[in-house]
């Protein structure tokens, strides 16, 4: 079959069926000549996930009219006009992800904490789940109700562009969530398919046992402590329904084309709203096939290629992030230009915490050496902490050559990062224990986590600064390696665990709210206050995001890991022409030797300290102190 020539054929059918002419002359060209530019793609990905149905030219058709309806031209007055380079990939982008109620109070409340976000540099706001959900079991917004209706305890549509247009006119993005792979068991989807509607019925899988045993076999458990397996009984319906996270939300059934589509108007109302920016939630478990993990299958990647071919064409000006906290060479996977042009840097992240927790940094170097590397155009989210608990995701085969048995290192991990290893800093929690294997995640907050909580507690001077060493090292890595680096709500203040969650229902039984603490003014005080350890994250914090902002290095390409004498250290150069930056980082309580000839890593004697210009630097680094953290930028 010649594709192009039928995906010319098919298209002239569909425009011919579709009526467009309430769109305005401009904007209906426009939206013709996108059309035509990526139909042929379009068209071979709908028909991979979808050719041997019957009426794929019906939903194809469908599909088309849906793009035109939902199109969204750019219009964000205040944010800067882009050129040829991605504005994801500049100095100047620093983010943070919030939950609207926990930091603002509502949408409202949000546009009068713009100042704040202001003057720490936010130009990348991400708004965790703001949909109408469950009011008891929403797993933190992520058991979607009605993708088209903000929550109205936390507002309106209404207050939602308003506050997209504010966030605009001062030059920060918005990003929004694309929960694709379920919907709450109160969506209007479900409660259709409850009520027997057989068109809503195939929205979602509804199996009887042996097929829903015949599946389960070869899945993995996400919330063993919540739900054994990933299917729940409904009475309602009489099957057994996908579940893969929580009994209340249903897994959506992709092999249907009219999901595919359905969803599309969904994600298509979510940019009308003012998102320049989707995360895609659970990306790595939307296509199901017998006798597989169903995660990161092949044609998942052909359903978001698909979605991110329905932007190009319905909202150009949009990106995609991917939120896959799978194996690192999956994360990968799904990085590049025709899928996720943004994506989390899981194994970063999960590795900066182990290098702490062993005072070792040869499994963080060995694992970035392989998978840091992403095609040109796109851009790592590197981040610290998230609204989700820590998982001790790297590649076993990496470890195993440095001697490192991976299951027994991840006992370590969560023993030392749960306060129950001798000597261990940290205050966290266990996050779904499994009560067969013993395996867990990690949860907490930025500061409890390096151990500011612990030690401000027993009023330890010298531990309290190793701590606040901790957080300082590890925000000055992630604002300058290559990528967008994201803050998590409260970690910029120096918040500590809440455990008044134990208090309230529907999330007693879900350690992760340990570190979704309410924010109070109090908070904002504390950070202001220099007394407390709060003040000093928050100004030192505020010091390296304003240095990262001033220095176009921070936007270069080119970027090489440095393996120095010392296994405690994590250290890398970037370069941009002739300037240079090297970032040297001491995972170790304990000054260390280094005698490192600078003038021969920067290739001049021309150079300074960016985190401490009034200490003159000479030319041989002799020692690194405890937790040390040098950006040597020699300005060529």
């Amino acid at each position: 079959m010649d594709i192009h020539y039928e995906s010319r054929k098919t298209l002239d059918l569909v425009l011919s069926e579709t009526d467009l002419s309430a769109l305005p002359a401009r904007r209906r060209a426009a939206f013709i000549n996108r059309l035509k530019a990526h139909f042929p793609a379009l068209f071979e990905k709908f028909l991979q996930l979808y050719g041997s149905r019957y009426d794929a030219y019906v939903h194809i058709r469908n599909l088309v009219e849906t793009l035109a309806a939902h199109q969204v031209e750019e219009h964000h007055a205040g944010l800067p006009v882009e050129t040829d380079r991605p504005w994801y990939l500049g100095e100047d982008q620093v983010g943070m992800a919030v939950y609207v109620d926990l930091f603002g109070g509502d949408l409202k409340g949000m546009i009068a904490r713009i100042p704040y976000l202001e003057s720490l540099g936010i130009t990348y706001l991400h708004l965790m789940p703001l949909y109408e959900a469950p009011t008891e079991n929403s797993d933190g917004g992520y058991a979607v109700s009605d993708y088209r209706k903000v929550d109205k305890r936390l507002g309106s549509n209404k207050d939602l562009k308003a506050l997209a247009d504010a966030l605009h006119k001062r030059g920060i993005r918005l990003v929004l969530d694309f929960v694709f792979n379920h919907t709450s068991d109160e969506h209007a989807w479900a409660k259709a398919a409850l009520a027997g509607d057989p068109r809503y019925r195939q929205f979602y899988y509804l199996l009887d046992e042996p097929e829903a045993r015949a599946y389960d076999a070869t899945l993995r458990e996400i919330f063993p402590t919540v739900r054994r397996g990933s299917f729940t009984w409904s009475e309602a319906a009489g099957k057994w329904v996908w579940t893969t996270f929580n009994s209340f939300q249903w897994d959506l059934n992709y092999s249907n084309p009219d999901v595919f589509v359905s969803v599309v108007g969904e994600m298509l109302h979510l940019v009308a709203m003012g998102a320049d920016v989707l995360r895609l939630d659970a990306l790595a478990f939307v296509w199901k096939e017998l006798g597989t993990v169903c995660e990161s299958l092949p044609k998942a990647h052909t359903v978001i290629q698909t979605f991110n071919l329905c932007l190009r064409i319905a909202a150009p000006h949009v990106h995609f992030k991917s939120e896959a906290i799978v194996h690192p060479d999956q994360v990968n996977a799904y990085i590049g230009l025709e899928e996720c042009e943004l994506s989390y840097n899981p194994l970063m992240m999960a590795l900066m915490w182990e290098s702490l927790a062993t005072r070792r940094t040869e499994l963080l170097n060995a694992s970035l050496d392989k998978s840091f590397s992403i095609p040109d155009g796109t851009v790592w989210v590197n981040y610290i902490r998230c609204h989700d608990d820590i998982g001790w995701t790297w590649d076993d085969a990496i470890s195993g050559r440095l001697g490192i048995s991976g299951g027994d290192h991840r006992g370590f991990l969560n023993r030392f990062y749960t306060g129950r290893f001798d000597g261990s800093f940290a205050d966290g929690v266990p996050f779904q224990e499994n009560p067969s294997t013993g395996d867990c995640r990690v949860c907490g907050t930025l500061a409890s986590l390096t151990g500011v909580e612990s030690a401000a507690a027993a009023g330890n001077t010298l531990l309290l600064d190793h701590a606040l060493r901790r957080v300082k090292l590890l925000h000055g890595i992630v604002l300058s390696m290559p990528g967008l680096p994201l803050l998590y709500q409260g970690d910029d203040l120096g918040v500590v665990n809440d455990h008044s969650y134990l208090d309230r229902p529907g999330k007693a039984e879900d350690s992760r709210w340990v570190h979704r603490k309410q924010l109070s003014e109090q908070d904002f005080a504390n950070a202001a206050d220099p007394r407390r350890p709060q003040a000093r994250i928050a100004t030192e914090l505020a010091e390296i995001i304003t240095l990262r902002k001033a220095h176009g290095i921070f936007a270069a390409t080119d970027f090489e890991l440095l393996r120095l004498d010392s296994p405690h250290v994590f250290a890398f150069l970037r370069r941009r022409g002739t300037e240079r930056l090297l970032v040297l980082a001491n995972f170790s309580e304990h000054g260390l030797p280094l005698n490192l000839d600078l003038t021969d890593v920067l290739g001049t004697m021309a150079f300074r300290d960016m985190l401490d210009p009034e200490v003159a630097t000479t030319p041989v680094l002799s020692v690194l102190d405890p937790y040390a953290l040098h950006w040597f930028h020699a300005a060529g």
